[in-house]
């Protein structure tokens, strides 16, 4: 019975995904499943056509400096939490945690505020910094379990042995958090990638990302492109996720302490 369950519950989360799949490749230009004909050349004008070629090429951009950015904001709180766990330490993690928990209209609604405030709203940037820190909790957390995971004894021994703080942090610390780095730049990247109201609060329309061109091109009519490119940004978001689950410790990534 709970197998059945959960082929159920599997059947009905992989249903809509299937039948965008389907729409992709209707040789006719209309949102029709099962399709009537099969084209991929609502895949090739992805590439073909420079609307969406730099709507998708924004994106990517966005999202590799935003969950850069994101790295390198995490990198350092969970660095000193792990030296030493100091009340003003707690406030500042929470603080990162925090732009996660709450509903990103809430953080949407900040962030145009306050770029419309100091003059910035509508720059490229923007949206990069405001991605970086909406989505700082997610290598906050696998850093955080990363850190966690170092044996203090082997940091001891070679303090012991003459290390400098650099040569430790070089030498021991980043080999042992590197999978924790990689699979929070992988989170955050994938979900700024498909991230809207966020960009759409930022930059409004002087700046096309996937979701807003897709919104925007709602509103003349439908093309099938919408749906190609949705299969596209799952397909990607597997393999990052599928590479992450095979090179790094998915469990301990997902918060079990040990393995069993």
């Amino acid at each position: 019975m709970s197998r059945l369950f959960l082929a159920l519950v599997a059947l009905f989360l992989a249903a809509p995904v299937a039948i965008i799949a389907g729409v992709s490749v209707n040789a006719q230009q209309s949102l029709v499943f099962p399709p009537k004909g099969l084209s991929l050349r609502w895949y090739q004008a992805i590439f073909t056509d420079p609307d969406w070629r730099g709507a998708l090429f924004t994106s990517v951009s966005i999202a590799v400096l935003a969950a850069a950015l994101a790295v390198l904001i995490a990198l350092p709180i969970a660095y000193a939490l792990w030296r030493r766990a100091t009340l003003p330490g707690r406030i500042v993690q929470l603080l990162g945690v925090s732009p996660f928990v709450l509903p990103p209209v809430i953080t949407a609604l900040g962030a145009l505020a306050f770029w419309s405030t100091v003059g910035f709203y509508g720059s490229s940037f923007t949206v990069v910094v405001s991605h970086a820190i909406f989505f700082t909790s997610l290598p906050l957390v696998t850093l955080t379990l990363g850190f966690s995971s170092i044996d203090r004894e082997i940091v001891e021994a070679a303090r012991t042995m003459g290390a400098s703080e650099a040569a430790v942090r070089r030498t021991i610390v980043l080999p042992m958090i590197r999978p924790y780095l990689v699979s929070g730049f992988a989170f955050a990247f994938v979900l700024s990638l498909n991230e809207y109201i966020i960009a759409y609060m930022t930059v409004g329309f002087t700046m096309e990302t996937v979701p807003i061109k897709i919104f925007n091109a709602l509103r003349y009519g439908y093309t099938p492109v919408m749906a190609s490119i949705s299969v596209l940004f799952v397909a990607l978001a597997a393999l990052v996720f599928g590479l992450v689950a095979r090179f790094g410790d998915l469990p301990k990534l997902l918060g079990a302490w040990e393995r069993r």
